[in-house]
């Protein structure tokens, strides 16, 4: 967002606008609060926004509408605005964008002393990270600033899967630019046709159009890359076993935990591979899906999770009740 904000000012914007599921009007938002570069409009779907991430937009001033629909609704919508009355569009089809999200490999390459992993996982969208990603290693290998590309794993959630079924389902591929795009019209026509709507818990992800499949295709053969989706109980799961290692992230990143398990799990990760997995969003952006889940027990789960599919809480670590008395705070404490 810095790079894109960047641009909008150099440009002489006087609103910058995004749809968002959180994280992208929250940067947005404060870009424009504390710079005063422009004014904020963020279009959000109903009821399809973590608090954590609303209440960012909010409070930093952004002028936020809800719309009544999801993420794909509130991107079609902006995107009109925006062409319509030339508003500056931050969302990740805005190539600056795009550009700034290469600097997440820069950092990553920078903290492993320029020697490439073997894998990157990363979550999968709106596609705009796994598309800059490919990107970003493509050029470094071309400048010869690295000998190498890794390969790319994008990890949808199951309940908002249309990358994986395009991509192992129907075999789409990049093709090197000749994209069957008779095969992605032909599956958001059905989509569209049976009112398919994305819905999981990783809202982050919760995304059924993405803007930057083609891209992210490239950036899948760039990479020699692979595309698999996770449950959100996986993706609950593997987010609980982040936070116990003293590094809470939101749902949609722990995909990406969840989606490098499956691949050890499938023998495509080596033992001796070197994983990066991207969180894409830290713990309390989401803090009522944390709550949830550490406060279910095993026949008791939280009706949020359980209307999600959710059955077990593997790893909760859930606040114990305890009578306001020293000894029997003290049997409590002996007990753990």
């Amino acid at each position: 967002m810095t790079a894109a904000s960047t641009h909008a000012r150099m440009v002489g914007a006087k609103y910058a606008a995004c749809a968002s599921t959180g994280n992208t009007s929250a940067s947005l938002a404060i870009y424009s609060s504390a710079a005063q570069l422009f004014n904020a409009l963020v279009f959000v779907g109903s009821g399809k926004i973590a608090f954590g991430k609303l209440s960012q937009a909010l409070d930093y001033g952004a002028h936020t509408l809800q719309i009544a629909g999801d993420f794909d609704d509130a991107l079609k919508q902006v995107r009109e605005v925006c062409q319509r009355e030339k508003i500056y569009l931050c969302n990740s089809v805005n190539p600056f964008r795009l550009e700034g999200q290469k600097t997440i490999m820069f950092r990553v390459l920078e903290a492993l002393n320029w020697q490439p992993p073997d894998w990157i996982v990363v979550p999968g969208g709106n596609l705009g990270n796994s598309s800059s990603f490919g990107k970003a290693f493509l050029e470094l290998k071309e400048l010869g600033l690295i000998d190498r590309i890794p390969r790319l794993a994008v990890i949808n959630a199951a309940g908002a899967n249309t990358l994986h079924q395009l991509y192992n389902e129907q075999s789409l591929r990049w093709n090197d630019g000749r994209t069957d795009d008779a095969k992605i019209d032909g599956f958001f026509s059905q989509m569209d046709a049976e009112n398919r709507r994305a819905s999981t818990l990783a809202t982050a992800i919760e995304i059924n159009r993405p803007v930057n499949l083609k891209k992210c295709l490239r950036a899948l053969e760039a990479c020699d890359g692979v595309v698999r989706q996770v449950s959100d109980q996986e993706i609950l799961d593997a987010k609980a076993q982040v936070g116990a290692g003293g590094f809470g992230c939101e749902p949609a990143s722990a995909a990406s935990v969840a989606g490098a398990k499956q691949l050890r799990e499938e023998g495509i990760i080596a033992p001796s591979d070197q994983v990066v997995c991207i969180l894409t969003g830290h713990q309390l952006k989401d803090p009522n899906a944390t709550v949830a889940y550490h406060s279910s027990k095993a026949g008791a789960i939280d009706p949020k999770l359980a209307a999600q599919g959710i059955e077990t809480v593997s790893f909760a670590n859930g606040p114990v009740p305890v009578a306001n008395e020293l000894d029997r705070i003290l049997e409590v404490i002996r007990s753990l």
